[in-house]
């Protein structure tokens, strides 16, 4: 997700990396490789390739979770949003903390006790095949074209930034072949193992940023809120705040934020890997707590850096600038092997998940009799191939400035008829196949035509309150469909969602989650 405005840092002066600082990032390229030839050295079949053989445990499902969440965009935004105009960008976090935890309690289970390999399936069991098709090419094209595509492309400029002689189009396609390699090697076991090292790294890194950026207050919190603006150190904006009003937060980012965490294959097909109910929970839980993290790691020390960096021109220049005077011998590779991380991270992700949506929802339907390693030589294909055509299109990123800042909006278009008819499928036992595609296609029309009179300023909303307003109307006109059409599901078509009493998490997971929601609103409290 990208919540913020403007497009990545320009290649631009940095300080000279030093020995200490290629041995850091040398070894962590070596840890990396070393780790995926382990990991793929088996030839997997579709089960060990699409879901790592639902081997996952808890630890691995929700560093991965983590990880792949944390793009080059997000190292790079999370501090220059927070530069530009305060800590409010830091809502999409702990709200993803939220969404992750209701996730886990209601819907996981579902998903999981289904054996479903894909997300989307469940709408086929719900309502039918059509709705299943539907959901699954929305998801490849976001995937591909705004997930695979901008990380690539972010992550090529990066390091562009550090290395200025790299050429643009190359080092996409350097990035993309690595990438996709290991992807189609391993599948999601090479995925999920290299995210958990990644994620450690992320978090090394930008703790030790962070220190750093703290230390030039003498680590005194009253230093620092003296030299920092007071709006910038808040989470709740006014209403017609631009960047992100307090109405927005509160209907819109809780959509987005479904969507991208539940629904999205990207993200959700490490909790379709998980060895058991339980385990996925418990990596849901243990991603919501990382979640509470990009305030204190990333966000504060782009807010700080108001008072450290206040004549530079634009937020994009905070995180480099930071590195480049903060940063000392072998932290800076650190830092940057972070940055690796977080496109490796992001790319395998997006690639894994729509080849398998491909080969799960599109190709098996029509080929039943195909066999696991078939259908693994398939996906593996699939994935170089949507490697080649992310790899291809990111380049062209270059040529529509600012697209960065549309790209949060492009979901919060899309996606909301999309989480609509999914909360149908899971809450609503009267709405059926018809008024479910229907009204579907209804709210996207409706997206549709809300975008382009926003384009031309005729409506002016918050693109998080159009969210929230989008998903309510498309929500109406399934009733309204279902009216149109009349008629009850099939009690078969019912039983797909109904929860099991088998499937009911551990205890101490519920729990932990309700301790992860109260630290949550403290953090809120604290911030207001």
């Amino acid at each position: 997700m990208f919540p913020w405005k403007g497009n990545p840092i320009d290649a631009g002066k940095m300080g000279a990396l030093h020995t200490l600082d290629y041995v850091v990032l040398l070894t962590y390229v070596v840890i990396l490789v070393v780790v995926c030839v382990r990991v793929s050295r088996r030839s997997p079949d579709s089960e060990d390739l699409f879901l790592a053989g639902r081997s996952l445990g808890a630890g691995m499902v929700g560093l991965s979770l983590f990880a792949s969440n944390i793009s080059s965009t997000t190292l790079i935004g999370l501090p220059g949003a927070a530069w530009s105009s305060g800590i409010a960008v830091a809502n999409y976090e702990w709200m993803a903390a939220l969404v992750l935890l209701f996730a886990a309690r209601f819907v996981v289970p579902v998903l999981l006790g289904n054996r479903l390999v894909t997300v989307p399936e469940l709408l086929e069991k719900r309502f039918d095949a059509r709705m299943r098709k539907y959901l699954s090419a929305v998801t490849v094209f976001l995937a591909i074209v705004l997930d695979t595509a901008g990380s690539l492309y972010a992550g090529a400029v990066v390091l562009q930034v550090f290395f200025p002689q790299l050429p643009l189009a190359p080092t996409i396609a350097g990035i993309a072949l690595f990438a996709g390699i290991y992807t189609a090697a391993g599948g999601l076991r090479a995925v999920v193992y290299t995210d958990a090292l990644q994620s450690v790294v992320l978090l090394a890194g930008s703790a030790l940023l962070a220190g750093m950026v703290f230390s030039e207050f003498d680590f005194s919190w009253q230093a620092m809120v003296a030299a920092v603006p007071a709006d910038h150190l808040s989470l709740i904006r006014p209403l017609d705040d631009p960047d992100l009003p307090w109405l927005g937060t509160l209907i819109g980012l809780p959509i987005l934020g479904f969507y991208y965490w539940t629904m999205n294959q990207y993200v959700s097909q490490r909790l379709l890997g998980a060895r058991s109910i339980d385990a996925a929970a418990g990596g849901s839980l243990l991603a919501a707590a990382l979640k509470l993290l990009p305030l204190f790691l990333m966000v504060l020390p782009g807010a700080m850096a108001v008072a450290l960096l206040p004549d530079l021109q634009r937020g994009d220049e905070v995180f480099a600038q930071l590195v480049s005077r903060y940063a000392p011998a072998g932290v800076a590779g650190l830092i940057l092997a972070g940055l690796l991380a977080a496109i490796m991270s992001s790319v395998d992700s997006a690639l894994n998940s729509a080849s398998t949506l491909i080969a799960i929802d599109f190709v098996q339907p029509r080929r039943p009799h195909m066999d696991t390693r078939a259908l693994a030589r398939l996906g593996r294909m699939l994935t170089l191939g949507l490697m080649a055509l992310a790899a291809l299109w990111a380049p062209q990123i270059d040529r529509f400035p600012g697209l960065f800042a549309y790209l949060q909006q492009t979901f919060a278009y899309v996606t909301p008829p999309l989480v609509a008819v999914f909360a149908m499928a899971m809450w609503n036992r009267r709405i059926g196949a018809r008024a479910a595609l229907y009204g579907t296609v209804s709210g996207h029309v409706l997206s549709l035509l809300w975008f382009v009179g926003s384009q031309l300023g005729w409506l002016t909303l918050h693109f998080t309150i159009v969210a929230g307003v989008l998903f309510a109307l498309s929500c109406l006109a399934m009733a309204a469909w279902q009216i149109r059409f009349g008629g009850a599901p099939e009690p078969d078509r019912l039983a797909a969602v109904r929860q099991e009493a088998s499937w009911r998490i551990a205890v101490p997971l519920r729990v932990g989650m309700a301790v992860c929601a109260l630290l949550t609103a403290a953090l809120v409290l604290s911030f207001w």
